[in-house]
């Protein structure tokens, strides 16, 4: 069916509430500068499709997002770092690529990988058995990183984590990397459904009612954080949904309401789970406001990886050995920032999600971030309608034949481990079916010779 096939999976991933607290005094200095910080709330969703939105595919009903889009900047080439779940979300805290600090695949919960049934090891990493490379990648991201709510706290913000994590257990959650509170984090990549029991065996939310749909759970600890924050500094949350991750499992009301539009299946759980989080996204924005809190908080909305089902118009996704296409790598990413995004702009600058670290670092400061380590660069000039360096992104994952990528400008260039590589005119060819490896020999040369430099750089030894 044309619709269905339309549809992408998106990957939000699970994980039980736990609520952890940390002190943290601000400075005198902090306080009094306080009204010149705004909020920052970040909207991160796993593995919904860049085009699993009603702005892009009318099959979705998403108001609230695309509410969001109208008042705020859409990039419409963002990029994930390496397409997949535990190494997004670390290039998101961290502003780097990565494969420079070895994690190179999710962060895996079975037995054979040597994790136990709480989803915790006292193994640093892992060998994927079907990774041709056999490259280890870590189970956990090492403390020694520093997170944008590390930076963000010495700059005076409370710094409150909400949902999946899936950055290793708990001497590795959220409260050990730079954040106050941690709620709705377990050990867990994924929840056994998204109605009780939650996640088996560890289920913080056990005490959750039967019929509580956990993404609406999520939502409803953020609006009780917003409406009860009395501190004198500006907040950061970190919103990590596990929707849209399987289980494929939509709430019941959303379900039959596209059920009554003819989706089936999979395909209607799939559709009310996208629905859930843009309902959770309306919510919280309409707290914000009646907080008096919505002209003075910046709000980020993307995806952890493309989608789970087909893509189109973009080649590839989230399974299928081809990640690194634009149905893999390719996000939704929206940034609304009151008083300085131009409302309804579209950005078809080519950015990665390395770059929201040094992004909020410009954002929390009033400076530019020179923090040493990090590859990512800051979009503040893009949300202000400047430009930023041409540069090129780069892509590295390990788990099949095709393993690395990188984009400069409308070109890509993709690699396999078996000696294949594939060159797309993206501007052209959208979704990359015309391979122009022989037709344009002097972009092929050139871009072999940038991804083989990079790829010596960040796996000669320790970064």
């Amino acid at each position: 069916m044309k619709i269905m096939r339309s549809l992408k999976t998106i990957l939000l991933v699970l994980l039980p509430l736990n609520f952890f607290k940390v002190t943290a005094s601000p400075s005198a200095d902090d306080k009094s500068r306080k009204k010149d910080k705004p909020n920052i709330l970040i909207f991160f969703v796993d593995d919904l499709g860049w085009a699993d939105l009603g702005y892009r595919n009318p099959v979705f009903h998403t108001p609230n997002i695309d509410q969001l889009k109208e008042e705020g900047m859409d990039f419409s080439r963002a990029y994930i770092a390496t397409p997949t779940s535990s190494p997004s979300r670390a290039s998101l805290l961290t502003g780097k690529e990565p494969v420079r600090f070895r994690m190179v695949r999710h962060i895996p919960e079975e037995k054979k990988y040597d994790f136990d049934s709480e989803g915790r090891t006292k193994e640093p990493f892992h060998l994927w058995e079907d990774d041709p490379a056999r490259m280890p990648s870590r189970n956990w991201l090492p403390l020694e990183e520093i997170t944008y709510a590390e930076r963000l706290r010495e700059l005076g913000y409370y710094n409150v984590h909400v949902g999946k994590w899936h950055l290793g257990s708990e001497e590795f959650h959220p409260v050990r990397q730079g954040f106050d509170e941690q709620l709705g984090t377990s050990n867990y990549g994924h929840p056994k459904s998204y109605y009780q029991p939650y996640f088996i065996p560890l289920n913080p939310l056990a005490n959750t009612g039967k019929d509580a749909y956990l993404t609406d759970v999520l939502t409803d600890m953020t609006e009780q954080f917003i409406t009860s924050y009395d501190q004198d500094r500006p907040f950061l949350i970190s919103l990590w949904y596990y929707n849209v991750h399987s289980p494929f499992v939509g709430r019941k009301d959303l379900v039959e309401k596209y059920k009554k539009e003819g989706l089936e299946g999979k395909y209607a759980e799939y559709a009310a789970q996208v629905s859930a989080v843009d309902e959770s996204v309306g919510r919280i924005r309409k707290v914000l406001k009646e907080k008096e809190l919505d002209e003075n908080t910046v709000i980020l909305f993307l995806s952890d990886q493309g989608g789970f089902f087909e893509n189109g118009p973009l080649s590839g996704g989230k399974i299928g050995g081809n990640t690194l296409g634009e149905g893999g790598a390719r996000v939704p990413f929206i940034v609304y920032y009151p008083n300085i995004t131009k409302g309804g702009s579209t950005c078809d600058v080519p950015v990665q999600s390395i770059d929201v670290y040094p992004t909020l670092i410009e954002i929390a400061s009033g400076k530019k971030c020179k923090d040493k380590g990090i590859n990512g660069v800051s979009l503040l000039p893009l949300l202000k309608g400047g430009r930023i360096k041409d540069r090129n992104l780069y892509f590295f994952r390990s788990y099949e034949d095709q393993y690395a990528a990188v984009i400069q400008g409308d070109w890509k260039l993709k690699t396999y481990h078996s000696g294949k590589f594939e060159l797309y005119n993206l501007r052209k060819d959208i979704g990359e079916q015309n391979n122009l490896m022989d037709s344009s020999p002097k972009m092929s040369k050139r871009l072999k010779k940038e991804l083989t430099k990079w790829e010596e750089e960040v796996l000669a030894g320790d970064n």
